[in-house]
């Protein structure tokens, strides 16, 4: 393999180009083919703490690519309206740290006592450092080195997060073609040998990486995989998405906020210079046009004239992501719904695992493809049953969607074992180390959605001491000693 070429750019396309260019341990020839006419989705614009890695790992600063797009920090998620449990209706998701040890065992200790129907405080916004630091609006980035990694994630612009990663790839001389491509050709064994673009030139290659979006040009269109959907059990297939100016008395807080509507959710999300905001919802339920309405009205947007952006979205993946001489990444091979920003994550977690298998100094056998694909699934499935576990954990009744969400939508295998687990009296960490294989999200992601939704019986004993305050106040200790105000990084961030 000397000779790839990746076809279509944006965030799928230019992550793998600068991947491949930096740590692929071979002599390549890296071509970008991409269309001047097909313009990128532009909305995802959240992230994991992951994509902490993929920086690093292409050696460049936050303070190089954060300004250029306008990016800013994430410490976690804030789920709203999503449970109607009396003192549940709002939980916050949060990046974890070693910072979260000692309070995040009280947090597990109160959990499992109140699911004993124990009254123990068992709410997770008391027990997490990045709890604390959205809700005081401080960064995740600390005044002064400690022996460990804080994690945390970004808020972007997509289409400027696109752009950067284009311009760094060109500086490493990739070669770069603008046009569409009008023919797919293959070989007698299903193979890619070649494309075809609207200028009559044939582009040969010995290897093709896929990044054409939902359009899927080589992986669907051509070679016609089979594709696993989702919509069985994830029913959200539209989104509408507006964008709004931060006022100027603002200032991004280092959270994305992601509040349950009627027929879905909204988010929103803070950049350096405005607010990104969408509805997710499902298209059995509503109309684009009434849920643009909705989203307006959310927003108390009666300016018309921002005008607001509809896509649609096809759930689901690739039974195969590598097949032959091709690889999917990006919306070609999957996509699942950005309630966790996970969309980056699963293109970077994609092409690392390709370039390991091809680090190995010998040609990738059956075996190491069947084996990528494997576990890429598995990682899809278990994100999967996360993103699931919220709608059927949620408690709202005012309209037919959330009721069908929780009442005829079918848990996966997996997801079931873990809800029986936590509503029985068996030991929940248990289930969740004899199900790790099949698990994304690890042991705080899970107790904080569970115990965020207020998934708890009714308070029977009133004999045990939560230690919610004193979690509490150390947290905030933590916070106040160590790191600085998220106005103050961001400034000093801009300003280099």
């Amino acid at each position: 393999m000397t000779k790839i070429i990746i076809v279509g750019g944006g965030s799928a396309g230019w992550m793998a180009a600068n991947s491949l260019l930096n740590q692929l341990n071979k002599n390549l020839d890296i071509t970008l083919v991409e269309s001047e006419t097909i313009g990128t989705i532009g909305v995802g614009e959240g992230s994991t703490p992951y994509l902490k890695e993929y920086f690093r790992a292409l050696d460049i600063p936050e303070s190089e690519w954060m300004p250029a797009c306008n990016a800013t920090y994430k410490t976690g998620i804030n789920f709203v309206n999503w449970s109607t449990v009396n003192g549940y209706e709002n939980y916050f998701h949060p990046f974890f740290s070693q910072f979260d040890l000692k309070p995040a065992q009280f947090f597990f200790n109160n959990c499992n006592k109140r699911r004993l129907q124990h009254n123990a405080n068992a709410h997770p916004n008391h027990y997490f450092v990045a709890a604390h630091l959205a809700s005081l609006n401080y960064s995740p980035i600390v005044k002064e080195k400690v022996p460990f990694d804080v994690d945390y994630g970004y808020h972007f612009d997509s289409v400027k997060l696109g752009l950067f990663l284009k311009r760094k790839a060109q500086e490493k001389n990739i070669n770069h073609i603008i046009s569409n491509i009008t023919e797919v050709n293959k070989k007698d064994n299903g193979d890619i040998s070649s494309i075809t673009t609207d200028c009559g030139k044939k582009i040969v290659g010995d290897f093709f990486i896929d990044c054409s979006g939902f359009a899927a040009l080589l992986v669907n269109k051509t070679q016609n995989r089979h594709f696993v959907s989702y919509a069985d059990t994830l029913l959200n297939d539209s989104a509408v998405a507006i964008q709004t100016p931060l006022n100027s008395d603002e200032y991004a807080p280092p959270l994305t906020i992601s509040k349950a509507l009627k027929y879905g959710w909204s988010w929103q999300i803070p950049l350096a210079n405005r607010w990104g905001n969408g509805y997710v919802y499902s298209s059995q339920f509503i109309t684009p046009e009434d849920a643009e309405a909705e989203l307006r009205e959310e927003l108390g947007l009666t300016d018309t004239t921002i005008k607001a952006k509809h896509l649609k979205m096809r759930v689901g993946r690739l039974d195969e992501h590598w097949r032959g001489n091709c690889l999917a990444v990006g919306l070609s091979q999957g996509f699942i719904e950005p309630l966790e920003a996970t969309a980056l994550m699963l293109i970077q977690l994609t092409i690392e695992k390709f370039i390991q298998v091809n680090n190995q100094n010998t040609t990738p056998s059956i075996e190491n493809i069947n084996t990528f694909n494997t576990e890429i699934n598995t990682t899809f499935d278990g994100i999967r049953d996360y993103i699931l576990a919220h709608y059927k954990l949620n408690t709202r009744s005012d309209t037919p969607y959330w009721r069908h969400c929780r009442e005829n939508i079918n848990e996966t295998p997996s997801l079931a074992t873990i809800l029986n687990a936590w509503d029985s009296e068996l030991n929940f960490e248990d289930t969740l180390a004899k199900n790790k294989s099949q698990l994304v999200y690890l042991k705080p992601s899970w107790y904080c959605i569970l115990a965020g939704m207020g998934r708890f019986p009714e308070v029977t004993q009133a004999d045990y001491e939560s230690n919610a305050q004193n979690a509490s106040e150390y947290c905030k200790s933590i916070v106040e000693l160590y790191f600085l105000k998220n106005k103050e990084q961001l400034n000093t961030l801009y300003k280099k």
